[in-house]
């Protein structure tokens, strides 16, 4: 594999990629991924459809593309992992580095349990027919499990074959084998494209970031001939303007368009810094930037048609029931009442007999509330998409192909968590020289994989949604503002876009300038105490899966326990802890140091050479405070 040299005091040789294709595939797999496919049309359902984009495009422009610009361009400068980049700008900022490796270790944790669900469903996907398409028989043959009548097959086997989950957060249970076995497969999987750096992954992108793509377009295809897809289209792209007026709309599109392009976990740095110097940085941010927003519309368009073509089905089921219950009671011949005059027939019936009509308790029957029931996360892949997979021709072929693609979707993003990781680390020497580089990536694997054997628990899901909900938010908005402030006002705009001429031939244009001074740093300030505005205002609770509940099959909303809600707090708060200790730290050394000086020199006289030197010594120690070259 062809290397380069690093700039530092020591000349060492670092890895290089072989070719762009690899560098540009790596990065757009590490942006794409699950969020993409159920984070973002979640959003475009329950925020008016066409009208989010306006928010989600605006966030893209301002606060997405400036910071992953920024990046981009820092990493590939300084050719360093982010610890040793943001360490060399300023001491004082060498907790940024720290934070983002924790956040990378935190979120590899739970991303890859994720991964070890759809392996799970993967290997179940073969069956004829599909295990959540029918409740399990009891023992003794005499009926279905009641927990599975009570609900549908697919909550079944996702809330009890797959998770077995507890009733609440504080029952934590027992570890499941199938899931130990799934997630130990899932970092497996990891550790073997990953075994050798840059040289493995390279070759592992141009499967794990185009083969989504090649999925996505036959889904579209398949898609787009269901019934009911143009209804869910509609619904999809029909904009709802007055939703605009709501300010958690523009929350969401931040964070959403800050989190899909997975900025601030160090990933980014880490594949940057393997470029050459000379590299048009800027044009890969955009183009990055703008396939990762592309790819979550075009994701879109295929999810969107099949929530149509299920809530279609939903639709026609909800009026064969009722219209079973009306031919019977009323006598009226088959085949007179259809789905298409089931209207009329009502009307008349309501108006003839309405008091017989009301004692048959008929369901209330809307394609626009079955088009509403939104699902996010998790709920969409393993609950909503299966549910729809059950109902189209071939449906084990749609299910192995859907679960492929989520799981490749899932490994090129982990290839950046991981990354994130290991690259400070060697960076920094830290690794023993007998230590072989694939020795300790396994090691650290296996670390990975014994901490997030908690996701294998009974209250596992639980957990997971507490570690998306509080390690994937605060934290990266703090990182991000940091790397904006360390490289906009510690190394200097005007010395960074020097930089940036240096390595594209062309200096930043006034867009990217104000954006990094102003517009991005007030933007994530903002985002940030909104966020937290939001999470004050009330007491955090989560959905359990409970049958004992009186309304079930209904989830049981419940309050987080005080003791919860502090692991919640720490999730949050730790992981950006290394900024602010990071920074006193080296303060305090250098006041210490500084003391120490002029407490051996002092008194001196001050027309003698011994004082010229002292003076130019602290003078010299005060701008390295600072970072101001000289």
């Amino acid at each position: 594999m062809d290397t380069a040299e690093t700039d530092g005091p020591k000349t060492e040789e670092r890895p290089k990629w072989d070719n762009k294709a690899q560098y540009l595939l790596t990065c757009i797999g590490f942006a794409v991924g699950l969020g993409n496919v159920w984070r973002f049309p979640y959003l475009c359902q329950i925020y008016g459809g066409g009208a989010f984009l306006i928010p989600y495009l605006i966030a893209l422009v301002f606060e997405g593309l400036p910071l992953l610009y920024l990046e981009l361009a820092i990493g590939q400068r300084l050719r360093m992992g982010s610890i040793s980049v943001w360490n060399s700008i300023s001491p004082y900022f060498g907790g940024v580095g720290v934070a983002s490796q924790a956040v990378s270790f935190l979120v590899g944790l739970f991303y890859n349990t994720i991964l070890a669900w759809v392996l799970w469903y993967f290997f179940h996907s073969f069956q004829e027919p599909l295990p959540w398409s029918q409740c399990p028989v009891i023992e003794d043959q005499t009926g279905y499990v009641p927990e599975c009548e009570a609900s549908t097959p697919v909550n079944y086997f996702w809330y009890r074959e797959t998770l077995n989950i507890s009733p609440n957060v504080e029952t934590s249970g027992s570890l499941h084998w199938w899931l130990v076995v799934c997630l130990g497969a899932a970092w497996c999987i990891v550790y073997i494209c990953f075994i050798r750096g840059i040289e493995t992954i390279g070759k592992a992108v141009y499967v794990t970031a185009t083969f989504p793509y090649l999925v996505l377009t036959i889904f579209l295809v398949r898609a787009l001939t269901l019934p009911g897809a143009t209804e869910g289209l509609r619904y999809l792209f029909t904009p709802k303007w007055e939703i605009l007026e709501n300010p958690q709309v523009w929350l969401d599109a931040a964070t959403q368009i800050f989190f899909s392009l997975s900025l601030a976990f160090g990933g980014l740095i880490a594949f940057s810094s393997y470029n050459p110097e000379k590299n048009n940085c800027e044009r890969d941010a955009v183009l990055v930037g703008c396939i990762n927003s592309a790819t979550s519309l075009y994701a879109s368009i295929p999810i969107f048609a099949i929530l149509g073509f299920k809530a279609t089905s939903n639709y026609n089921s909800c009026l064969e029931s009722n219209i079973l219950a009306l031919t019977n009671k009323f006598d009226i011949a088959d085949q007179n009442m259809t789905i298409e005059n089931y209207d009329s027939w009502m009307d008349y019936l309501t108006e003839m007999a309405p008091e017989q009509v009301a004692q048959l308790h008929l369901r209330e029957c809307s394609l626009q509330t079955f088009l509403d029931q939104s699902a996010s996360g998790t709920g969409l892949a393993f609950i909503v998409f299966t549910e729809a997979v059950i109902e189209m021709p071939g449906s084990q072929i749609w299910a192995v192909l859907f679960f492929v693609m989520l799981f490749s979707l899932g490994l090129s993003s982990m290839f950046g968590n991981l990354e994130g990781v290991l690259t400070p680390l060697l960076d920094l020497n830290l690794v023993p020289k007998w230590m072989p580089k694939e020795l300790f990536t396994g090691l650290i694997c296996l670390l990975s994989f014994s901490v997030a054997l908690i996701f294998t628990l009974g209250s596992g899901n639980y957990w997971l949604e507490i570690f998306n909900s509080y390690v994937g938010s605060i934290p990266l908005l703090i990182i991000a503002f940091f790397e904006i402030v360390a490289v906009v006002f510690i190394y200097g705009i005007r010395r960074f876009s020097s930089d940036i001429e240096f390595m594209t031939g062309r200096r930043p244009n006034l867009y990217w300038r104000v954006c990094w001074m102003v517009i991005s740093p007030l933007m994530l300030l903002v985002v940030f105490v909104a966020y937290i505005a939001v999470q004050v205002q009330s007491h955090p609770t989560y959905p359990a899966w409970d049958p004992e509940y009186e309304k079930f099959p209904l989830p049981w909303v419940q309050p987080y326990p005080d003791w919860v809600i502090a692991i919640c707090v720490l999730l949050a708060g730790v992981p950006v802890l290394p900024i602010p200790l990071v920074a006193l730290y080296q303060l305090v050394k250098f006041l210490i140091s500084r003391q120490k000086r002029g407490s051996r020199h002092a008194p001196n006289n001050p027309y003698t050479n011994q004082a010229f030197e002292i003076k130019k010594i602290i003078i010299t120690e005060e701008q390295h405070f600072l970072n101001i070259k000289i």
